[in-house]
């Protein structure tokens, strides 16, 4: 027998389809419910290694981690990775199959994916007591409709009742609510049961009239309103640009331990991937990380991070033209913290052998690290153990480019040279005794009297944020008529709201 499911769509990109549905999962979990998360397709440059090896968004190894499952790639099946404004990589089932333009995706290929993704859906389904789904974008994209396999495609096929998330502290959340369900088929209407108000501020009282309206005009109801709270994003996923100011996730500020606080800039360079590496620094208290594009900002830094990126000689490039790269070129000479992270580890070597990804054949990279990189074909996926500076460190490699180290001292897959570190692993810095290792090394080629917590534990944190989520559903969503959506579907007799989909 199937268990229950439900679509979490969205009005639009980031309406908090990500979040919600890690609040219903943990929110199910906690009620004994053995739960999975499902998005039949990604876009997204922040991703994650399974333990068979396996890669898929970020997004949903925290909504695993939501539902306290191991993630796997019947998770998210389909993960597109940007390279560019046209092109992406596809990963089907963890592996990546190719590039691929928009257009040639859109126009056949995403289509054919439809039968892959239902049979993903569906082991999940005869495994799990309910699979809570997530939608992409908006599911009124109309253009899009004839191939979609992520929002009413999926649904339909599926069977799956439809809850739309919207999020009125961007305004419009009514006009957004009916025209949404407007410009869907009857068909696809059928299975929309009703909406969420996400990150509404204030007395929830003034709302009721015109959700009250909105229940006359679609016949729809309103399961719940969350309030806005600060600090509750998961792992950023749609989009391929990430805000200067918005990457971190916000939190309590927290005094610092010792006398100083330190500062981490990080280089927002193209196609910036896994740029939640950073953000374990910022749990730290003391630790006031930001995302930087000049030179000038790197001056008060007492740590630049590279990160990773999907698009190592473009980010190359990019540094040379803002003046980054003499900027970080004087900082290794001084002495003072530089960190690359994967592309950034890469390009912070002598030089590059790139026919996969850019295809620019010989670069010659930063030359602070004694590394040449040549592009292999095939991507390694790996979730490798070691240790460095006294601590044991887990991580995760997603990367073609393998690495040729002809000097400097070990450090995790890399080498260390001074203050200048480089390496392959993602997610070395939730290491709680590893992070708090190197950030005492930092603090004291930076001459800051900043000592770290002595009780910080990343995972910990995650889990607290996660219930956090859980808790804003269960506090204020209608839990009893959220059940009756996942176990029996959207109700029947739903009214058809012209003027439908086109035709």
């Amino acid at each position: 027998m199937s268990g229950g499911g439900l679509l979490v769509a969205g009005t639009t990109s980031d309406a908090g389809k990500s979040v919600v549905t890690a609040g219903i999962c943990r929110w199910l979990v906690r009620q004994g419910v053995k739960v999975a998360p499902f998005k039949a397709q990604n876009m997204s440059l922040n991703s994650f290694v399974t333990r068979e090896g396996a890669e898929i968004g970020r997004a949903q190894a925290m909504q695993a981690q939501a539902c306290r499952v191991e993630p796997t790639a019947l998770m998210n099946p389909v993960l597109l990775k940007p390279g560019g404004e046209r092109s992406s990589q596809v990963v089907l089932l963890g592996k990546p199959v190719g590039e691929m333009s928009a257009r040639g995706y859109h126009g056949g290929r995403q289509q054919a994916l439809l039968g892959t993704v239902l049979d993903c859906l569906a082991e999940l389904r005869g495994t799990y007591d309910a699979v809570i789904c997530e939608g992409a974008g908006s599911p009124a994209e109309i253009n899009l409709r004839r191939t979609d396999i992520v929002n009413m495609g999926i649904a339909r096929n599926a069977r799956l009742p439809v809850l739309v998330v919207g999020d009125i502290d961007r305004g419009g959340v009514f006009a957004s609510f009916f025209g949404t369900v407007a410009l869907l088929s009857r068909e696809d209407q059928d299975l929309v049961a009703g909406f969420l108000v996400n990150k509404f501020r204030g007395d929830v009282s003034l709302l009721e009239p015109g959700l009250d309206m909105l229940h006359g005009l679609t016949g729809r109801h309103t399961y719940g309103v969350l309030p806005f709270q600060h600090g509750l994003g998961i792992d950023e996923e749609d989009g391929m640009a990430v805000s200067l100011r918005g990457a971190v996730r916000e939190s309590a500020v927290t005094a610092p331990v010792g006398e100083d606080v330190l500062r981490v800039a990080v280089c927002a360079v193209p196609l910036m991937s896994n740029f939640t590496d950073v953000d374990a620094l910022a749990a730290e208290p003391g630790v006031v990380v930001r995302f930087v594009d000049r030179p000038e900002e790197l001056a008060d830094a007492d740590l630049v991070v590279v990160p990773g990126t999907r698009g190592t000689v473009r980010a190359l490039e990019w540094l040379r033209e803002r003046g980054l790269a003499d900027a970080l070129a004087r900082r290794a000479a001084e002495g003072r913290p530089v960190l690359g992270i994967c592309g950034g580890f890469q390009l912070l070597g002598e030089h590059i052998e790139d026919e996969v990804e850019s295809r620019a054949g010989h670069v010659e990279g930063l030359g602070l690290l004694p590394v040449r990189v040549r592009f292999a074909r095939e991507k390694t996926l790996t979730r490798p153990v070691g240790e460095a500076l006294g601590e044991r460190v887990e991580g995760y490699e997603i990367h073609h480019g393998v690495a040729d180290v002809q000097g400097g001292e070990t450090f995790l897959d890399g080498c260390r040279i001074g203050r200048t570190w480089g390496t392959h692993w993602h997610g070395a810095l939730e290491s709680d005794g590893f992070r708090r290792a190197f950030l005492r090394e930092v603090a004291a080629a930076a001459g800051r009297r900043f000592v770290p917590a002595p009780d910080t534990s990343f995972a910990a944190l995650r889990e607290q944020q996660l219930d956090r989520l859980g808790d804003l559903i269960e506090h204020h969503a209608d839990t009893d008529a959220l059940w009756r959506l996942i176990e029996s579907g959207a109700p029947t007799g739903l009214p058809f709201i012209a003027p439908g989909a086109p035709a």
